[in-house]
């Protein structure tokens, strides 16, 4: 019996060691993909939540759902700390670029504790996709009164940092030197910025928008309070200017920026200079 359970986790093992994609990971078993992306779950969230290995609660209530089917490139994760919780600790996508690199669409750590704007759905209850798709704007303004960025439905939990050795652990584990992040909203991408990402595509567009909020720029002086998101005050605040752009102060959706990590190779831009928070 020891024998068999030996080689039964060997083989578990072995077919692991053969996924380098989020495809081929999908083709393993429900068991075999938890284990693999339970990686991405950062250290601190584990014991800031007291979660246990297996994420079943006390009552027998799985914690984690994984939307990841055999033949899919995409992954979806969803986190709780409370079962039946309105918002997931943790919500995350990923998939596979076309040449198998692995691609973060979407990462977001929720404070379940701090106050919940619903920037997410409409008074009618449908979805916004967080304010690309419709603009709740009663909720963003009050979301952006109480500090909160762009597409954030509560305060995040300050652990970024965590969460990005989590995925440079998760993508080693997978063979790759490198991963892909797609920031949605302007304050996502200076972030990455100052964690080492670098631009594959979108730098241009950033150090225009930086040119833009510079003195004389054309962007300054659209900061007239012509709505309650264009605000002076936000030539000089990356939360602020986000919002500026999320109420297309650049006439032009936020979009087509692509940023990458090389683990272990922090890079060094800063498109947003002399800027706070």
């Amino acid at each position: 019996m020891q024998n068999e359970i030996l080689n039964d986790n060997l083989g578990k093992k072995t077919k692991q060691n053969q996924v380098h994609t989020i495809l081929s990971t999908n083709a393993l078993d429900l068991a075999e993909k938890r284990s693999i992306y339970t990686r991405l779950i950062p250290q601190e969230l584990w014991m800031q939540f007291n979660l246990n290995h297996d994420l079943i609660d006390p009552n027998g209530n799985d914690l984690l759902l994984l939307n990841c089917p055999t033949g899919s490139n995409l992954a979806e994760m969803r986190l709780y700390h409370e079962y039946g919780y309105k918002d997931p600790i943790l919500y995350g996508q990923i998939s596979d670029t076309i040449n198998g690199q692995i691609h973060v669409l979407l990462y977001i750590l929720n404070d379940p504790e701090s106050k919940r704007f619903d920037v997410d759905r409409m008074p009618d209850g449908s979805p916004t996709r967080f304010g690309i798709l419709k603009r709740n704007i009663e909720a963003e303004f009050a979301a952006m009164r109480y500090g909160l960025a762009p597409g954030q439905v509560r305060k995040g939990l300050r652990l970024l940092g965590s969460a990005i050795d989590s995925f440079e652990d998760f993508v080693s584990s997978l063979g790759h030197e490198l991963y892909f992040v797609e920031p949605l909203y302007y304050h996502n991408a200076v972030i990455f910025e100052r964690y080492g990402f670098r631009y594959s595509k979108g730098q241009r567009l950033m150090e225009r928008i930086q040119k833009g909020f510079a003195q004389g720029g054309d962007l300054l002086e659209k900061l007239d309070n012509s709505t309650p998101f264009r605000s002076p005050e936000g030539a000089n605040s990356i939360r602020l200017r986000s919002w500026a752009i999320h109420d297309k102060l650049l006439e032009e959706p936020f979009t087509n920026v692509t940023m990458y990590k090389q683990i272990g190779k922090p890079g060094q831009i800063n498109t947003c200079m002399d800027c706070n928070w």
